[in-house]
């Protein structure tokens, strides 16, 4: 890493010693980054190529108004602070609330448990992304586009803050993602698979199988029939699971979302019963090894585990310092930012349930006419509404699998589905293969997951 960060803890510590009179709170953050970007369409290559980056972000906040500056010439900081400074003073109008917290100066990284991606060379990562390509076109003639996508990036973060923080905490992240599309006259189909890792270059090199079924599932889908639309009970596996949990629930716990919108807020009141009794959620930076996890946010607060529903009831939400303070609750260290270009917002990091006791074959039990669906293509949510699709399916009859349907998504109420949960499973599974979107900051790491799940009443959308 080049020593133009350490040697700029001494000049933070003095900017913020200057102009901490000037304002309730300052905060500067640097940040080096280094990252490897390949992706390839069919036969040809989109994207071959590696990048440095080194720049900050100022906030300032005075009577509750913020201001915000980035740069990438650290010559400039002391006039960056300035500009935030004077941001901040125009606007702010009222009283400033940030819950408090322990100002912290520590070092860490997140340790890896193999190989350094940086220290595999660009043309060997492109070799990588060429096998995985030809695994796409080789299973089947009738895939006619084929995509894979490397990504890997270091950050290295110092924050100094007006309240003694100092914290300089840096760490390694890989994704790839893959996907096959197969047509055979009309019928168009896709298979995707996504995954991801904080810890080692080698979790990217041995997934010959996992982009092998990405193609195949796309290739077998196109002789399928499409599966009949109506309501139904509907068992999703673990990946299913973890990524409802994360887009239909998770979004709704960041209390950014709820003290901006009184009418959520009344909805996520604390004490509501959301679900049934066996039914846990959790997020948290605190578990070690996923690709949410960090040992402080960006705002310096240690990481967590906190529970948002427990028991069925809604006893939990996730914050920044703001959102915390204006709700008079406490911290969970949820502030986040994609790099210094954006502020820190409340998002999650790591978002489960908790397994649960009925064994999987149990999940299945009694349902006369159902579904079951694994894996993802694709969703989107609309404030508490959601519409996944489903990467394979099958008809349940009498209580077993019966023949493989395409065309499935899955449909609803998030608080309604969350309420119709009839039976959660005994396995468990993390996906590492999620970048989270909100505010213009796409791509931010995050890990979710979850055990099977037994739903009722599930609108399922499919042929008329």
């Amino acid at each position: 890493m080049p020593t133009v960060l350490t040697d700029a803890k001494n000049l933070l510590s003095d900017l913020i010693a200057r102009y901490r009179s000037r304002v309730d709170y300052l905060a500067i953050r640097l940040e080096d980054s280094k990252g490897t970007s390949i992706l390839l369409q069919g036969d040809k290559v989109e994207t071959l190529s590696e990048g440095l980056s080194i720049g900050g972000q100022v906030r300032a906040c005075y009577k509750g108004g913020w201001g915000f500056a980035s740069f990438n010439q650290l010559a400039t900081l002391s006039e960056q602070v300035e500009e935030a400074i004077t941001a901040a003073r125009i606007v702010g109008d009222e009283d400033t609330v940030l819950a408090p917290i322990k100002p912290v100066q520590a070092v860490c990284q997140l340790p890896l448990t193999g190989t350094d991606p940086r220290q595999i060379p660009l043309a060997q990562k492109k070799e990588l992304c060429d096998r995985y390509n030809a695994i796409l076109k080789s299973v089947d003639p009738r895939i006619t586009t084929t995509s894979v996508r490397y990504g890997d990036s270091t950050q290295r973060v110092i924050i100094a803050t007006s309240e003694g923080t100092l914290i300089e905490q840096s760490w390694v992240d890989m994704e790839m993602r893959f996907s096959a599309t197969a047509r055979h006259g009309d019928i168009v189909q896709t298979g995707r698979e996504t995954t991801g890792s904080r810890k080692a270059y080698e979790d990217l090199t041995n997934l010959d199988e996992q982009v092998r079924s990405a193609a195949q599932r796309a290739v077998n889908a196109l002789s399928l029939p499409p599966v009949k639309g109506g309501t139904y009970t509907v068992v999703i596996d673990p990946v299913l699971t973890g990524l409802f949990v994360h887009e239909a629930f998770g979004h709704l716990s960041e209390a950014d979302m709820a003290y901006e919108n009184p009418d959520l807020l009344e909805v996520m009141s604390m004490g509501r019963q959301f679900g049934p009794k066996e039914l846990q959620i959790f997020d948290g930076a605190a578990p070690e090894g996923h690709r949410g996890s960090y040992f402080y946010d960006d705002e310096g607060t240690p990481a967590t585990k906190t529970q948002l529903i427990k028991d069925g009831i809604l006893v939990g939400r996730l914050h920044s310092r703001e959102t915390a303070g204006k709700l008079e609750e406490t911290p969970t260290g949820n502030a986040r930012c994609l790099n210094y270009h954006y502020p820190p917002i409340v998002r999650m990091t790591n978002t489960w349930i908790e397994r649960g006791k009925t064994p999987v074959e149990d999940l299945f039990k009694g349902i006369k006419e159902g579904v079951y669906a694994r894996n993802w293509l694709g969703g989107m949510t609309n404030g508490e509404m959601f519409t996944f699709s489903a990467g394979e399916a099958w008809m349940i009859r009498d209580g077993k699998l019966a023949e493989p349907v395409r065309d499935v998504t899955l449909s609803g109420n998030v608080f309604k589905t969350l309420a119709d949960i009839e039976a959660i499973g005994d396995d468990f599974y993390w996906d590492e293969s999620g970048g989270c979107g909100k505010a213009g900051q796409g791509g931010l790491p995050v890990g979710c997951g979850g055990p099977s799940l037994r739903i009722r009443d599930v609108v399922v959308g499919g042929e008329a």
